[in-house]
């Protein structure tokens, strides 16, 4: 089979889809791999590391699109890239297309086999391809968060841990997931005061006995999220529904009673965000005012450490890059009833249903 690799063109997007290693081991399993010149340059990953690895360099966007029979990315196409989505490629990347129907609608219009990462859903539910990033962004989201409660940032002015003699910050998690997890790992280490609030009584119950008595938990209603919001200085939403649109679980109302300078941070911003006027940001401009507040909202949090997450994103998707190279996108998907689970359009219609709900779409 023959796969692509394009230079990421996202806003600040330096992940890259494939290592050297994932180009090794598709190359010695007789596969032909293009990546276009420059794609890992963000990773720290040279043009002349992937020609050792036996990858061929090809200098444009559209060779790299073209050659491909399957076309592998880190997020999803823009609207620059719509025009190179056909009938007979099979795209493997991030998608959120709940979050975007001018994608869905050229993916349904170019007859793309297109397949989420982020969909890709094990028998216990979890969701293997979506962990790592998941992880990075939960730390990322109380590093970016503490950045911006610095008073030169148009914060508070407050310092998570405090110091002895003055109050820590509290932070409050809204969805105890991964990302949430790692986002309340983080804050605590940090000396924060943390509360997660989940839907999950089991959920809140693992958390408190991993962490003990070094955090809260609360039972997520509306009434529990105002509650804790009116004290807290920073906030992290990480509410997820596979495939869906995120619920907007925090709102404007909530967010007038709020600490000025308190900052807010929307993991689910790929999903449409948890927080009620939340829009996508890029790494240039992240932030926006709501109220007294600081929205931090950027779409691709985890390219702001593309060395890591570019290792981390491959780690977890190359076993199921092989077995589609290896055997095609029906037979590995037959065989692998989580990896069909990441189908979301093929043949010129909507598969998930999520994804044809959030835009009234027919399935």
């Amino acid at each position: 089979m023959k796969i692509g690799v394009p230079t990421e063109v996202k806003n600040n997007e330096n992940r890259v889809a494939l290592t050297p290693a994932g180009v090794d081991r598709l190359v010695h399993d007789g596969h032909e791999v293009f990546v276009q010149a420059g794609a890992g340059l963000g990773s720290s990953i040279t043009d002349d590391d992937y020609r050792a690895a036996g990858a061929q360099i090809v200098a444009t966007a559209a060779e790299a699109w073209g050659a491909a029979d399957l076309l592998l990315k880190v997020k999803e196409p823009i609207a620059q890239e719509y025009g190179f989505l056909r009938p007979d490629l099979t795209l493997f990347t991030y998608l959120h297309l709940a979050a975007d129907r001018p994608l869905t609608e050229a993916l349904v219009a170019a007859g793309t086999t297109a397949v989420a990462y982020e969909t890709v859903q094990l028998p216990d539910r979890s969701l293997p391809l979506l962990v790592p990033m998941s992880e990075i962004a939960g730390r990322l989201s109380v590093t970016m968060g503490s950045y911006h409660l610095l008073r030169s940032n148009g914060g508070r002015g407050t310092l998570l841990g405090g110091i002895a003699g003055t109050p820590r910050a509290k932070t409050v998690v809204i969805g105890g997931g991964v990302a949430g997890e790692h986002a309340a790992a983080n804050a605590l280490g940090l000396g924060s005061k943390v509360t997660v609030i989940d839907i999950s009584l089991p959920r809140l119950r693992e958390l408190e006995h991993r962490y003990g008595g070094a955090l809260e938990t609360r039972t997520s209603s509306r009434y529990t999220i105002a509650e804790e919001l009116r004290d807290a200085d920073l906030v992290i939403g990480s509410v997820l529904i596979p495939g869906a649109a995120a619920p907007k679980l925090v709102t404007d109302a909530m967010v007038e009673t709020m600490k000025p300078g308190s900052v807010l941070v929307d993991i689910a911003i790929d999903q449409g965000g948890c927080f009620e006027g939340s829009h996508p940001t890029t790494h240039d401009d992240p932030t926006f005012a709501v109220h007294d507040s600081i929205y931090y909202c950027v779409a691709n949090m985890p390219g702001a450490v593309p060395e890591t997450a570019t290792r981390a994103l491959t780690n977890a998707t190359l076993p199921y890059v092989a077995a589609i190279a290896n055997k095609g996108w029906e037979k590995a998907a037959s065989d692998d009833a989580a990896l069909a689970k990441g189908l979301n359009v093929q043949g010129g219609r909507i598969v998930l249903d999520a994804v044809a709900q959030a835009h009234g779409l027919a399935s």
